[in-house]
C-alpha cells in the first residue's frame, strides 16, 4: 500500500500498521522485452505508443495522461513530466502539479521507440501544442476505465498471464534502467522518487548485470593467467593442469 502511495495510485495508505512494512512481499511479474513488444503489437494502435513509452521511461498513467504535445521533444528524445492526472472515487478527473519537486523531471527515451511516437502524433494525438499526447477512444480524457478492456484483451492475445497489470509495464521499464547501470540517485530521477526506498527494490533486482559483471572479471583474470583451456572443476574454479 505504501508503494501505491509513492505511485500515486492511492493519496494516502489505510494499513498505516507499525512494523507491517518489514514483511517480504510476493514480487510483481517481470515482463521481457518480447512481451512488451507483443502486447503492443496487439493492442488498439492508439494505445500502442502509451505502453511503448510506458515501458521505456517508467511513467506513471496518471504522468502519461497528462502530456501535452510540447512536453515531448522528439529531436532531444526527452519529455518533461510537469503535471499528474488524478481520478476521485467519484469518477471526476483532475490535473495537479506531481505532489514533490523530485516530480518536476525530465525523462529521455531511446531512438528505437521515436517512429512510433512520430505516428501516434500524427494519428492519434490532440491538435496543438497543448493539446494531449494521449487521449480517450472518443476523444475526451484518458482513464483507466477507457483504457482497461482493451488493455485486457491485448495481454490476452499476446499470451501474457492474467495477473499481469498495466503497471507492470512501469516495473520493466525501471528494471531495464537498473540493469543497464542507473545508478540509485539516478533511478529516483526517472522515476519521480524523493526517496531510495523505491529504487532500491530495482537495483536489488538487478543482480543479473552484477553477475554478467563477475563473470567478466573472471573471464579476463583467466586470460591473464593464461588459463583459458583450463576445464573448471565442480565449483567453478579452473584446475591447474599437471606440466
Amino acid at each position: 500500500m505504501t508503494t501505491a502511495v509513492d505511485d500515486e495510485l492511492i493519496k494516502r495508505n489505510p494499513c498505516r500498521i507499525k512494523g507491517a512494512d518489514t514483511y517480504d512481499v510476493p514480487d510483481r511479474p517481470v515482463l521481457s522485452l518480447q512481451e512488451i513488444c507483443a502486447v503492443a503489437e496487439a493492442i488498439q494502435p492508439q494505445w500502442r505508443a502509451l505502453v511503448l513509452l510506458t515501458a521505456f521511461t517508467a511513467l506513471r498513467l496518471g504522468e502519461l495522461a497528462a502530456l501535452r504535445r510540447r512536453d515531448v521533444d522528439l529531436e532531444a528524445r526527452i519529455l518533461w513530466v510537469r503535471r499528474n492526472q488524478a481520478e476521485l472515487s467519484s469518477g471526476k478527473l483532475i490535473t495537479k502539479a506531481p505532489k514533490s519537486d523530485a516530480g518536476f523531471r525530465p525523462v529521455a527515451f531511446p531512438d528505437l521507440i521515436v517512429p512510433d511516437l512520430e505516428h501516434h502524433l500524427e494519428r492519434h494525438a490532440a491538435k496543438g501544442p497543448d493539446g494531449l499526447f494521449f487521449v480517450g477512444p472518443r476523444g475526451g480524457r484518458l482513464r483507466r476505465s477507457n483504457f482497461r478492456d482493451d488493455w485486457t484483451a491485448a495481454k490476452a492475445k499476446a499470451g501474457l498471464p492474467a495477473e499481469v497489470h498495466f503497471h507492470d509495464v512501469r516495473h520493466f521499464g525501471n528494471e531495464l534502467a537498473a540493469r543497464n547501470g542507473a545508478t540509485l540517485r539516478e533511478l529516483m530521477a526517472r522515476m519521480g522518487h524523493s526517496t531510495v526506498r523505491a529504487a532500491l527494490i530495482y537495483q536489488h533486482r538487478s543482480n543479473d548485470r552484477d553477475r554478467a559483471i563477475a563473470d567478466r572479471m573472471g573471464e579476463a583474470a583467466r586470460k591473464e593467467l593464461g588459463k583459458d583451456d583450463d576445464p573448471p572443476d565442480a565449483s567453478g574454479t579452473p584446475v591447474a593442469q599437471p606440466e
